[in-house]
């Protein structure tokens, strides 16, 4: 007997099929059946089965001579289920890598609960993925198992059947089974959440909920969105066959009314003439099932509520229409407001601009994300060695916390904003300050930039579209023009930024302030970072931060982690960082070898928490090199890289460590200690000498006598890189480094 039963009932999707199935018999966790159900579909979709069934036992084909519809397909597949739990999938859709996994790790914590809840995104034709905008119905705290009442917010969640996973004899015992017609997930969803002892919760994207570009089969147009009415007579006569359930009568009321105004506004669903009958339905529903409590809490849908219970369809489509009329001409007033604002700040801009330069500093990075990079460390050391000048952040609300109480907090495009760029002396940033900056005599802008160039930058992008996109090089050469210093952290990034960026700053090839911690930290703080990510004291940490595609829209994803992770065995942990500019996470997967740091505030902090780091092209590893502990190459996809974007050197043929191009040669190197061989060190020994000459952990002290006291014959003398002691690795001693170095491992 399988652990699952996956159910799909399938027509008309040909062209999503393969995908679909796949999605089910490629996952980590492979005690399963699958149950396709051909629902007489006209086009290969049977064919399509029949091929997987062939290829693979768990697979059973179910053939029905006439099309009936999803309920009743669901029903054929049920009827063949034998599995401990089942679990539905639209035959467009598809599982995520290692969700089965992570229900049955989910369901054995909790005791193998009647049904189980997970989340889903939906997944456009364009490529974007959007996940479940009430996902916080689904956290997973306070007790394991409860009842609907305990939790009734789990309500907001789409009423779909293929979003649970359902005891298969808690089906039984209840005699549940799907009705024939459109909407047949209501009568399903909602007497198996209100029936069910034990409910629980998975947070956690499980299902791809494919939007397609034409839309689903309940946005056509037909009189069978009637159906809907049916429906809900069914679920309320569960309830009322059920006595103990009547407190939970209300909220699906709430429910019924809600979808009833759905359907109703949303035009393509109802022929043409049809809608005054379909509100007179749903006023005579709405009667006959009301219940006391049930009634809606705001005023806008109170009135929605009150008029469909008066029948007055064509008052509430009039209001529809005001409501539609005013949201249109609100919008341009809406862009009038923001003109007249931005008009008025720069107004406020101008006036400030006459006014004396102060003795303060004005920082950024990232565009506003956070306090953050080569300008954060900058920041610190003025307040350090040059308390007379007043330091400001800009962030944006959301990064606002991530600011030093110390340091004045300037969210952008404010007035408070406008007269710091204004009235400041020294401006600091890793990226640009606003386009509309005006640089004034008696100010000074530091740029740092944020990283040592392995790829194409600035005006050598003018041969790369694909990474230049709709970049306006003339505006990008004048943003250089009102540079006074530009940092350095090694020759080969001062020739790139004067080639690349050509105006008259002053180089200050000093090394890179971010990467002063990386000498400043004790092996106390070293543990400290490592136990605030949950990484066991006795585990080797490796960092996982590959970088962004310019040839993808999507995130490039070349590694399995979890079969990374259960290949490297129990004693190391992968921390995986995905690039902010995908904003999501590098593993679907639920695993407890796997920790996601995608959103942590400090990569500088990862870096010393890690023992070892795995990128690709990322610049994370010009910086990772001044620690002096493995790194491992993984260039599964130079050929594309380097054609869409360029580089200023072959990386494979001067690399800080090991090169993998698959992700078999990934593990073997892992597993025959390679990563931290004679052979890497040596390489990574010859990359240091390269790229991290002056990163000895003064290089923000060097900066700020440069720039903020103008004391250029009193900076720190650079520390040789065989005389710097960086903070120690947790899993690889000191020695070993050494030992290493003098190719005795």
């Amino acid at each position: 007997m399988p652990r699952f039963s996956v159910i799909v009932p399938v027509y008309k999707v040909q062209a999503y099929l393969h995908d679909c199935l796949g999605s089910v018999l490629s996952q980590s966790y492979d005690d399963l059946e699958l149950i396709a159900v051909d629902d007489c579909s006209p086009d290969a979709c049977g064919a399509i089965i029949d091929e997987h069934a062939a290829r693979d036992r768990r697979v059973t084909a179910v053939h029905l001579d006439t099309n009936t519809g999803l309920g009743p397909a669901r029903n054929a597949g049920l009827a063949h289920a034998t599995g401990d739990y089942v679990v539905f999938l639209d035959g467009d859709d598809t599982l995520t890598p290692g969700a089965l996994q992570a229900v049955a790790d989910r369901l054995k914590e909790t005791g193998d609960p009647d049904v189980l809840l997970y989340d889903y995104a939906r997944t456009f034709w364009s490529g974007e993925q959007v996940r479940n905008k009430s996902a916080a119905q689904l956290a997973e705290a306070g007790p394991a198992t409860f009842r609907l009442a305990d939790r009734p917010g789990l309500l907001k969640l789409l009423s779909v059947v293929w979003n649970k996973a359902y005891r298969r004899e808690f089906i039984e015992e209840q005699g549940f089974s799907f009705t024939p017609g459109f909407y047949e997930d209501a009568p399903w969803t909602y007497p198996a959440l209100m029936a069910a002892d034990s409910l629980t919760t998975l947070d956690r994207v499980c299902v791809h909920y494919r939007q397609r570009r034409q839309g689903s089969i309940l946005s056509t147009t037909s009189r069978r969105h009637f159906d809907l009415f049916d429906q809900y007579d069914r679920v309320f006569a569960f309830i009322d066959a059920r006595p103990e359930l009547a407190p939970l009568r209300p909220l699906i009321f709430r429910k019924m009314a809600d979808h009833f105004l759905t359907v109703f506004t949303t035009r393509v669903r109802l022929p043409r003439g049809s809608r005054a009958e379909f509100f007179r339905r749903a006023r005579a529903q709405y009667r006959r099932h009301h219940s006391p409590g049930g009634g809606p809490r705001t005023l806008r849908v109170r009135v929605r509520h009150a008029l469909v219970r008066l029948g007055a369809h064509r008052t509430y489509l009039g209001l529809g229409a005001l409501s539609a009329l005013r949201a249109r001409a609100g919008r341009p007033l809406r862009a009038l407001g923001r003109a007249l604002r931005s008009g008025v700040l720069q107004l406020h801009y101008g006036v400030q601009r006459r006014l004396p330069v102060r003795d303060e500093a004005v920082f950024s990075a990232y565009g506003n994300r956070g306090y953050a990079c080569n300008p954060a460390a900058i920041e610190a050391k003025v307040r350090e060695l040059v308390p007379r000048v007043r330091t400001a952040w800009v962030a944006a609300p959301a990064h606002l916390h991530t600011v030093p109480p110390a340091t004045r907090k300037v969210a952008p495009d404010t007035f408070a904003y406008w007269t710091a760029l204004a009235r400041a002396k020294y401006l600091v940033s890793n990226v640009e300050f606003d386009g509309r900056l005006v640089k004034r005599d008696g100010q000074v802008l530091l740029q740092t930039h944020h990283g040592t160039p392995l790829k194409t930058m600035g005006l050598d992008l003018m041969d790369r579209p694909a990474a230049a996109r709709d970049t306006d090089f003339a505006h990008l050469v004048a943003r250089s023009d009102k540079w006074d210093f530009s940092l350095s952290a090694n020759l080969h990034s001062t020739l790139t930024w004067e080639r690349t960026y050509p105006s008259g700053y002053t180089t200050l090839e000093y090394g890179y302030p971010r990467n002063d911690v990386f000498h400043e930290a004790s092996a106390a703080d070293v543990a400290r970072f490592r136990d605030s990510l949950g990484i066991p004291a006795d585990a080797t940490a490796v960092l996982y931060a590959p970088t962004h595609r310019d040839y993808r829209r999507g995130q490039h994803r070349p590694l399995d982690l979890e079969r990374v992770a259960r290949t490297l065995g129990p004693e190391v942990v992968l921390l995986t960082r995905a690039h902010f500019a995908y904003g999501a996470p590098l593993a679907d997967d639920v695993h407890p070898r796997i920790i996601d740091v995608s959103g942590h505030p400090s990569i500088e902090q990862l870096c010393l928490a890690a023992d070892a780091l795995i990128t690709d092209y990322s610049s994370l590893m010009f910086d990772y090199a001044n620690l002096d502990r493995p790194i491992v190459i993984h260039a599964d996809d130079w050929e594309a890289y380097e054609a869409a974007r360029g580089t200023y050197f072959d990386l494979r043929a001067f690399p800080p460590g090991a090169v993998a191009r698959t992700e078999d040669e990934l593990i073997d190197i892992f597993t025959t200690g390679h990563w931290r061989g004679s052979r890497s060190a040596q390489l990574r020994s010859a990359f240091r000498a390269r790229f991290c000459p002056y990163d000895d952990g003064h290089a923000a002290e060097r900066v700020v006598r440069r720039v903020f006291l103008d004391q250029p014959g009193s900076l720190p003398p650079v520390v040789p890189v065989e005389n710097r002691r960086p903070a120690p690795s947790a899993a690889l001693p000191t020695s070993a480094v050494q030992r290493e170095l003098a190719g005795l491992v």
